[in-house]
């Protein structure tokens, strides 16, 4: 197979696909390069259907090898495992909008795998990896609508940037993920710092500049290198098996769908009407049990679709921009350092959030250099919140990607770390779940850093709109229910301020929508947005003033960096004591910063003052209260700041003449003292002349 290679220039750098050089066996495989990021990926499917497959099972993986950045695995096991956070996240923004392209038909296990194999340390490699899936899925035999493109979008200076590096992303005021075909945006995902509306749909409009070249691309590379395309076969269905349930189920469907009911009653009626079909039906058609619930499932479809294009009434009533009743409470969980319970509808998260220390962030490896990170939000989906059992297995994907739209949403009001040094970690429990969780984590979370007394910048609420489009009419939908997502065509979740987007994500069902239809979504939920913020506020307009009492108390102060050293000690002997004596967490980062953690702010205290002792430099004529430390017959040494002693001649101790100085101290005594000279590091003190002074300000004190 000749090697075939396309390349065009996209934000100014060259970027390539080249394929017949690697993995060959595959249906199709490409090299994606970008400066020096290059990424492999492949694209495999069954060529045979199991028997009674109904559902297509793709599968999308991304996987970062540390070779790609010249680096080794730390920890024990010198080998990659499994994928981290990064990667799942990465697997998602090449999924979610592949997922549309394959045709409705076709149920034949398919995987795409994508390998960074070079990493240049400026170029991430999630987009290239999308664009790869989409361009080894194009010139395969493998049934594909395609092809997309994908790209990020930064802004730096006021000028938008397509694909910035992670340094120019450090000083980006918005970060976008953008996938579509030649004329339509088919994803977005990111965030950004309190963007506009237009500001927004400005910066889709420019990156879809960039994606119609990446799918122009891919068309030329299909052209010299795509293989013949695998007919799906038409889905034939007993028109009298049709006919058959329409008579049957038809008004009984209509009757469900018309009424308002909520989520448990609306499905026990759906299972209830299944079952009177298909028990109806068994002896004229048998084993047509999961035909007969396809059926169904499209006509309750079709039956909620056109009611609200032709009605604008929706499942449980509302119309179209109408948002579900929302309840909330704060305060709920005495121990935690702040708590809140937010309910809209059917949907309920309960947000904890716990205040931690420097030792508490979180250290993240990857092909980057190593970070921490000092906010964190975790977003737990237990099956008992749609009413199922399930295994409690770990953390799944969709749990990754909805607490991380979360986290983005949120971490643009978090306050900088000189305002509140503290590591923060918010967990959303979603207790129950009808449409829009991940927003509702938005909403709750906000609320519980408020309550936390965490001074953020401003309320974040988010909501998830939805889309209903046939032909030319379409409807958006305000906070959508699970249903409106399983049925509609459109979830698009929009978190932000009053003053703008903080956050975003959609996902459609359909190959792409228009602009148009963007615009109209972003300015309807903005509306919404604005009513939750007012809900919100009633409840909690702004951060606590105070702490929760069980919440570690955080005390920051700066020393020179070159007596880092002395506070830490030798082998830590004088940092680990300190934190013994006070009952305190010392960490002290290389500027000089030091944090002192305790529950006790008291004790904080103490331990502040005692390391300005210990790094201050003692100044000649200055009065300290020194500790005797040892009894010599010349005289008595004494420790007037940590690590720091001077001698207190036997002449210095009194007017009078004094014959022992035990006769005046023994160690351990407090002494008043003042320093009078210091000679090749060595401190002479005298007591003698704190008396002086002492008696001169008494007869003054006579005198006035």
């Amino acid at each position: 197979m000749a090697i075939i290679k396309k390349e065009v220039e996209i934000g100014g750098k060259l970027f390539s696909i080249e394929t017949g050089r690697y993995a060959r066996q595959a249906n199709g495989a490409v090299m994606v390069r970008y400066g020096d990021t290059m990424v492999l990926v492949t694209a495999v499917a069954s060529e045979d259907v199991k028997d009674d497959q109904d559902f297509f099972p793709l599968q999308v993986e991304y996987r970062e090898k540390t070779s790609a950045a010249g680096k080794i695995p730390g920890g024990y096991i010198k080998r990659e495992g499994r994928p981290t956070e990064k990667e799942i996240l990465s697997a998602r923004l090449c999924d979610r909008p592949i997922r549309p392209l394959f045709p409705k038909n076709f149920m034949n296990e398919t995987q795409v795998i994508a390998m960074v194999l070079s990493y240049d340390g400026e170029n991430d490699a999630d987009v290239l990896a999308a664009c790869g899936a989409s361009a080894a899925l194009t010139i395969s035999d493998i049934p594909f609508d395609g092809p997309m493109g994908e790209v990020r979008v930064g802004r730096v200076d006021g000028q938008f940037v397509i694909n910035p590096t992670h340094q120019q992303l450090e000083v980006s005021d918005m970060e976008l993920v953008v996938a579509g075909t030649s004329d339509s945006i088919m994803m977005v995902e990111g965030e950004a710092k309190e963007l506009s509306e237009s500001e927004m749909l400005e910066a889709l409009r420019f990156a879809q500049t960039e994606i119609r070249k990446i799918v122009e691309l891919q068309l030329e590379l299909q052209k010299e290198a795509g293989k013949q395309k695998w007919i799906v076969p038409e889905k034939v269905i007993d028109e009298n098996l049709k006919n058959d349930v329409n008579e049957l189920a038809l008004e009984k469907l209509k009757s469900i769908v018309y009424s308002v009911l909520t989520k448990e009653e609306r499905s026990a009626k759906n299972k209830e009407l299944a079952e009177f079909v298909k028990t109806s039906l068994a002896e004229k058609y048998p084993e047509q049990e999961k035909v007969i619930a396809e059926l169904l499932h499209d006509m309750e479809k079709e039956l909620m679709r056109q009611r609200i294009l032709t009605e604008g009434i929706r499942l449980d009533g509302r119309k179209t921009t109408d948002i579900r009743p929302i309840t909330i409470e704060t305060s709920l969980l005495p121990r935690t350092h702040g708590s809140a319970l937010f309910t809209r509808g059917e949907t309920q998260s309960l947000t904890t959030v716990t205040l931690g220390t420097k030792n508490d962030e979180q250290l993240v490896d990857g092909l980057l250099q190593e970070y921490t990170k000092k906010f964190m939000l975790h977003y737990n989906f237990p099956p008992f919140s749609v009413g199922e059992v399930g295994r409690l297995t770990g953390v799944s994907r969709r749990e990754i990607g909805h607490g991380n739209l979360a986290e983005r949403s949120l971490k643009q009001v978090f306050p900088a770390e000189d305002v509140f040094p503290y590591t923060v970690r918010v967990i959303s429990d979603i207790l129950e779940s009808n449409g829009s969780s991940s927003m509702a984590t938005v909403c709750a979370g906000s609320l519980a850093m408020m309550d936390a007394g965490i001074p953020i910048k401003a309320a974040v609420s988010g909501i998830a709109m939805g889309l209903v489009k046939e032909g030319e009419q379409y409807a958006i939908l305000s906070d959508i229910l699970g249903n409106e997502d399983h049925l509609g065509d459109m979830d698009f979740k929009v978190a932000g301020t009053s003053k703008g987007i903080t956050g975003l994500q959609m996902d459609i069902k359909i190959q792409g929508i228009s602009f148009e239809i963007m615009e109209k979504a972003l300015a309807q939920a903005k509306e919404g947005r604005m009513k939750i913020l007012e809900i919100m506020n009633q409840a909690i307009a702004e951060p606590r003033p105070h702490l929760s009492p069980y919440a570690p108390r955080l005390i920051t102060m700066k020393i020179d960096t070159d007596q880092i050293g002395l506070v830490i000690g030798p082998g830590g002997k004088t940092i680990q004591g300190m934190q013994r004596l006070f009952g305190v967490e010392i960490v002290i980062d290389e500027d000089g910063t030091v944090n002192i953690a305790s529950p006790n702010r008291e004790n904080a205290q103490k331990c502040k003052e005692y390391i300005k002792k210990l790094t201050a430099t003692p100044e000649v004529g200055e009065v300290y209260e020194g500790v005797v430390t040892k009894i010599m017959d010349f005289g008595a040494f004494v420790e007037i700041l940590p690590g720091k002693e001077g001698l207190l001649h036997i002449s210095q101790i009194d007017n009078k003449r004094v014959n022992k100085v035990s006769d005046y101290f023994k160690v351990g005594d407090k002494v008043l003292v003042k320093l009078m000279k210091i000679e090749d590091g060595k401190l002479s003190l005298s007591r003698k002349e704190v008396l002086n002074n002492s008696e001169e300000n008494k007869q003054k004190e006579k005198q006035q």
